[in-house]
């Protein structure tokens, strides 16, 4: 119960009194971190370890968190990376961090809840902090952009809602996980239930073409905004599909993974082809992440043991990288008002650790071997490939496309003819660009000490979907 009622209590202290020191909220922040890798170090609890299990609206509803290997691993992820983006916050928007600590709260109960409802409720609260923080701190006028992405998330958010209702009615009124995995569905019931779960998913991660919010909320929101978007929370939506769409509605599997595989594969290239025509450095990035994401879901739903192993290991690797991508967006923002490319150039004549952190990130993020994207990228294609070649060559354009609109990205920016003026960048902006670096370089050379995390409860996770799917190859 700590990684939710420190977020909280951290939450109301920014909103009540004047703390506008972004080393402190970093600090604190890390308090969870703490607790995570100190009270559930070992992270070898593959049938799960119960936080706390109370009844909440009667015996049907339970206030029930968990904690398995995955879980674990999605905590760590989500705990690391909010340190580095508080750390990032300008003075201007100090408020921004109250908002930041409850998505925080609201994204440790998605990861650990293991009852239906409760699922739904943290879900909730974590979209409304990310809701005012994109309409509060944004740039510009960003109501329009808002409203839609309000609008996609609640409709999927309802869908969701609809199909956990319809599934705890079939379990005899219980939306503790258990029940709800025993729960034995036709076909028909399945496809509804899965239907309503695939929906609020992939508007999260986002899938093409439920992607429309994505590039403007990204582009428009400060950004701490696309940062808590991008490195966190379209991972719930990933999450999601092998935490409850996947076990809870596995018999609709057959029915919805051609769809879902070619929508993925639509969006590797849709994404990466778009990327590259674009000159906004944030619009570049989410395009960008739409086509890494579109990759882990079709690893995914491949439903083989490398598809679950690189979709994982690319989670926290998507996470790190696309963070430190918006790190360095905003702050040569920050130092020369501009993020468009046409703008920039030369960043790397006078700015030397910069760039070659800027370099690092970058071809991490454009999976060079050696590099931390390649080995989960590696897992991911090949994946795919053995599910269909067709899909898996088609998928690889992924390789060639990033490669170039992020070497795009470096060249003109640090290498290119302009002779772009920035003021000194403080130490406290190199500090989680860093650390980030370290981390492109140390998974790429590592990649199994992340795949130890996670082993025994992703073989149970697979079973269960094996299961309720019948077949799992």
């Amino acid at each position: 119960m700590e990684l939710i009622f420190i977020p909280i209590l951290a939450s109301l202290i920014w909103a009540i009194l004047p703390i506008k020191s972004r080393s402190i909220a970093a600090g604190l922040g890390s308090i969870s971190l703490l607790i995570l890798l100190t009270k559930y170090n070992s992270g070898s609890f593959p049938d799960g370890l119960t936080v706390v299990d109370q009844p909440w609206l009667g015996e049907s509803v339970r206030f029930t968190l968990s904690i398995d290997q995955i879980t674990w691993f999605m905590l760590l992820l989500t705990q690391v990376l909010f340190p580095l983006i508080v750390m990032s916050v300008k003075d201007k928007n100090w408020k921004l961090i109250s908002w930041a600590f409850l998505m925080l709260a609201g994204l440790n109960g998605v990861f650990m809840a293991k009852d239906g409802l409760i699922f739904y409720l943290f879900w909730e609260l974590a979209m409304i902090p990310i809701y005012f923080i994109t309409l509060q701190f944004s740039e510009r006028d960003n109501f329009v952009t808002t409203i839609r992405f309000f609008i996609y998330t609640f409709v999927g958010s309802l869908a969701m809602l609809a199909s956990l209702i319809y599934l705890a009615s079939l379990s005899g009124g219980s939306f503790a996980y258990a029940d709800l995995l025993n729960t034995q569905l036709n076909h028909s019931q399945s496809i509804i239930i899965g239907g309503g779960l695939l929906l609020a998913f992939a508007v999260k991660i986002p899938i093409f073409p439920f992607h429309l919010w994505q590039a403007d909320t990204y582009t428009n929101a400060p950004a701490q905004g696309s940062m808590l978007l991008s490195g966190i929370m379209l991972k719930m939506g990933l999450y999601g599909l092998i935490r409850w769409y996947m076990p809870l509605a596995g018999e609709s599997i057959d029915f919805y993974q051609p769809i879902v595989m070619t929508l993925a594969v639509i969006g590797i290239i849709y994404g990466g082809i778009i990327a590259i025509r674009q000159d906004d450095l944030k619009r570049i990035t989410a395009y960008s992440s739409l086509s890494h994401v579109g990759l882990i879901a079709a690893g995914f739903f491949t439903l083989n043991a490398s598809g679950f192993n690189g979709g994982l290991l690319q989670m926290l690797v998507h996470g790190l990288n696309v963070v430190g991508m918006f790190l360095i967006i905003d702050i040569i923002q920050k130092n020369t008002n501009t993020r468009n490319l046409s703008e920039l150039g030369g960043i790397a004549a006078k700015y030397k650790l910069f760039t070659v952190l800027f370099f690092i990130i970058v071809i991490g993020t454009a999976a060079a071997p050696l590099t931390s994207g390649f080995p989960g990228e590696f897992m991911l294609l090949n994946s795919v490939f053995k599910f269909n070649s067709m899909y898996g060559v088609l998928s690889g354009l992924t390789i060639i496309l990033c490669a170039v609109y992020m070497l795009r990205i470096f060249q003109k920016s640090a290498l290119g003819p302009n002779e772009t003026q920035m003021t000194r960048i403080s130490f406290i902006d190199y500090v989680p660009l860093i650390f980030i670096a370290f981390t492109v370089l140390f998974i790429g050379l590592f990649p199994q000490i992340i795949l130890e995390i996670f082993p025994m409860s992703l073989e149970k996770l697979m079973l269960d979907i094996s299961n309720a799917k019948g077949v799992l190859s």
